[in-house]
């Protein structure tokens, strides 16, 4: 993989993790609802940082196969997934001993947003 696609990637992956940490912040403290033991830091950023470079490595899969259309087929396909994947909080079955499970999918649903916006927003900065 192309060296700045790759940093592209990490980078993203770390707008991420700190858009999900300040939401999982301002969520605590304006619900006093906290997801400890199942939301962490080592659970964020592996997530934000892990999807965001797959999500490179298939721009770059995209961008060799089609590269008149690489952009847009790219565009398209992580927007699916990213909607795709709000199925997985909503169906999460959360240990018996949580309290306020109800509120889980609601911190959790925008969290999924946050490594195709970073993606989307720093892709002019790597793109050749």
């Amino acid at each position: 993989m192309q060296r700045h696609i790759f940093f592209w990637g990490l980078l993203s992956g770390v707008m991420a993790t700190v858009a999900s940490l300040i939401w999982n912040e301002v969520y605590y403290f304006a619900f006093q609802i906290s997801f400890p033991s199942i939301i962490h830091f080592i659970s964020i950023s592996a997530a934000s940082i892990a999807s965001c470079l797959v999500a490179v490595t298939g721009y770059t899969l995209l961008q060799r196969l089609l590269p008149k259309y690489g952009d847009i087929i790219f565009n398209f396909i992580l927007s699916i997934i990213t909607i795709a994947s709000l199925v997985m909080p909503l169906s999460f079955r959360l240990p018996l001993d949580v309290s306020f499970p109800e509120m889980f999918p609601a911190l959790t649903l925008p969290m999924h947003f946050f490594p195709a916006m970073a993606l989307f927003t720093l892709q002019p900065l790597f793109r050749k």
